[in-house]
């Protein structure tokens, strides 16, 4: 899937339920680990973990690949590695 295919799913898997906040941030003439930075906030722990799934699944569903999600435990701080991108959700 290409960057900005990629880039529109994690977008709008966070509008679904209702992220705030969301800023993209382009890191590639920063780093060669990634290309963008998706941050994204929401109000409760129950609210990132479902941002979290969202844009697991929806990713999924258009051929994407999820390599890692870390922060499930908690529910503070998620971070979902999309490979080129890397998307933060935190609550404030």
């Amino acid at each position: 899937m290409n960057l900005r295919k990629l880039q529109s799913v994690v977008v709008g898997a966070l509008e679904d339920i209702k992220a705030r906040d969301i800023e993209v941030i382009n890191t590639a003439r920063l780093s060669s680990l990634f290309d963008r930075i998706v941050i994204a906030s929401a109000d409760s722990a129950r609210q990132t973990l479902a941002l979290a799934r969202n844009v697991h699944d929806k990713v999924k569903q258009a051929g994407g690949e999820v390599i890692g999600i870390e922060g499930e435990g908690s529910g503070e701080w998620v971070l979902v590695d999309l490979g080129d991108i890397v998307v933060h959700i935190m609550q404030p």
